[in-house]
């Protein structure tokens, strides 16, 4: 069965609009899998159909009721899933179309969206900009619980800083999600560390960056490398700035602004 997002604006808000469009879909042999509103004046539905047929004739007949007005129809991406589950779309940057944009009220959508990234297999680089104590580390780890991979720091400032040298074990595996802060890694001289990062860098898994800008800074990488870029704000119309963390070694040096 061919799985299909169907969204529609409310043109006219009557009693019973749901009801005939649902009809119309049992009419048609088409099953709804997930019903909920997506932002102000919007439904959005997910369905099944065992032929494209019944989608075909669902969409033309669709077009003639005059109290919607039908906004999205076609194969569910990732997007419309998670609209679907939480009643509000992500919001992406208009130029940039791999940037999505959170506040902190929005870390359970983060985590579901980050975590449904994490299930993909193969190459993913995801970078994370925001300001310290917003819940960007705790947001990946959570987001690697729910889809139920191992995380690995290879630098960090979550409790206290760490600089890994090497993985030991299954710590290879390409299954686990990968960890590192921008900010630690390109301040540190040490070059195994360094070494290690490359190698991680090279392997077909999940790699999440903090700070992906100050990372990309004197090395051999580019914001263009990123596949997904994700800010996490505290309020919509925070700044994030680099000026303190590239000018006061307190960023790195004082574990509690860090800690939970």
């Amino acid at each position: 069965m061919s799985e299909w997002y169907f969204e529609y604006e409310i043109q006219v808000n009557r009693p019973g609009l749901l009801g005939d469009i649902a009809s119309l879909l049992g009419m048609l042999k088409v099953n709804i899998v997930t019903i909920n509103g997506v932002d102000e004046g919007r439904r959005g539905l997910l369905l099944k159909a065992e032929n494209a047929e019944s989608i075909k004739r669902f969409q033309s007949v669709v077009k003639t009721i005059d109290d919607i007005r039908v906004t999205k129809f076609r194969v569910p991406k990732l997007r419309d899933r998670l609209a679907i589950r939480h009643g509000q779309y992500i919001e992406r940057d208009a130029d940039e179309k791999n940037t999505f944009r959170f506040v902190r009220d929005e870390l359970g959508i983060l985590v579901d969206f980050m975590a449904e990234l994490f299930k993909t297999e193969g190459h993913k680089l995801i970078g994370i900009r925001g300001m310290p104590r917003v819940g960007k580390t705790e947001s990946v780890v959570a987001a690697s619980v729910c889809a139920n991979k191992k995380w690995i720091f290879l630098s960090s400032t979550m409790i206290k800083q760490t600089i890994r040298k090497q993985l030991i074990g299954d710590e290879f595996n390409t299954n686990n999600i990968f960890i590192l802060d921008g900010v630690v890694t390109r301040r540190t001289t040490d070059e195994q560390h360094l070494q290690l990062v490359r190698e991680v860098m090279k392997m077909p898994c999940v790699k999440v960056v903090e700070h992906p800008d100050i990372f990309v800074k004197h090395s051999e990488y580019t914001i263009d490398d990123f596949d997904y870029i994700i800010e996490l704000r505290h309020h919509p119309d925070e700044e994030i700035v680099y000026d303190a963390l590239e000018r006061n070694d307190a960023f790195l040096n004082n574990d509690d602004f860090f800690s939970l």
